[in-house]
């Protein structure tokens, strides 16, 4: 069940850059009201997912994932208005790889040797992905995603010591909506508006967030810091995979190369996980 579980997370993190995507780049939503969207959408969806299960709602989450994951919609969203996808994923996940592996270390996780392999070929796999053909990329939106990949690793961080999924997540984008508020505001009101983009930021936030997110919760506990850092770098590779089947983005030797690699250092760190911590 955690395998399968973790996929569907994994499709939902993909689904999310799509979303994003096609959003922003086609320039039917405005990047703050997007981001509004998106996190009011998942706290409104999980509300009432909470209410319909109809068990005691007390407590749950914090104002660090919260905060956390404002941090991470507003500063993901805005760095995709200055930066390319495949150089965005190499410092989003980049950072959240050096965020979670960092902390496991400092609070005494010890990966084997062989996790250590698996790490450098999902490496490998990404920057083959990402880096062939990339130029530097613009500083402040550098900047902004790699603030987005520390947020999103800290959100995930707090996730493993989670005990009720859905009831914490929904709390984290509640708190989410308000912080991120602030900023973007009064940025809302003079944005662009189209009705597809209003419905991309509301599927984003209501499923691809608010339901992964908190499917993501709930399989955190099971995974060691280090390995839930690993697992994620499967995002970008199946991002591309489905922006060639939704999208008619081609397959290239690449992407297969890419994907190989990642899958491998994956395999390695996951399976058989008896050996893995000492």
């Amino acid at each position: 069940m955690p395998i399968v579980l973790t996929a569907a997370t994994l499709i939902c993190f993909a689904s999310n850059s799509l979303l994003t995507r096609g959003a922003l780049a086609a320039d039917r939503l405005d990047w703050s009201a997007f981001t509004l969207i998106r996190l009011a959408t998942g706290a409104l969806t999980l509300a009432l997912l909470v209410r319909m299960r109809r068990a005691p709602a007390r407590g749950g989450g914090s104002w660090l994932g919260g905060a956390a994951l404002a941090g991470y919609a507003v500063a993901f969203t805005l760095a995709y208005t200055l930066i390319g996808a495949a150089v965005g994923a190499l410092l989003l996940f980049g950072a959240v790889q050096a965020t979670m592996i960092g902390v496991g270390l400092v609070r005494g996780e010890r990966p084997a040797r062989i996790d250590w392999a698996g790490v450098a070929l999902a490496i490998a796999g990404l920057l083959a992905l990402t880096l062939p053909g990339v130029t530097a990329p613009h500083p402040t939106g550098a900047f902004l995603m790699i603030a987005a990949g520390i947020c999103w690793g800290i959100y995930s961080l707090a996730g493993r010591a989670s005990r009720d999924p859905l009831l914490e997540t929904s709390r984290n984008f509640l708190r989410a909506t308000v912080l991120a508020a602030v900023p973007v505001g009064a940025l809302v009101f003079s944005g662009t508006y189209t009705a597809t983009g209003v419905v991309l930021a509301a599927a984003s936030g209501s499923i691809a967030s608010g339901v992964g997110y908190t499917i993501w919760y709930s399989v955190l506990p099971a995974l060691a810091a280090w390995r839930a850092a690993v697992v994620q770098l499967i995002v970008p590779v199946l991002t591309a995979l489905l922006a060639a089947a939704l999208l008619g983005e081609a397959i290239t030797s690449r992407l297969l190369i890419a994907t190989a690699l990642i899958a491998a250092g994956v395999w390695l760190t996951v399976w058989p996980s008896a050996h893995r911590l000492k």
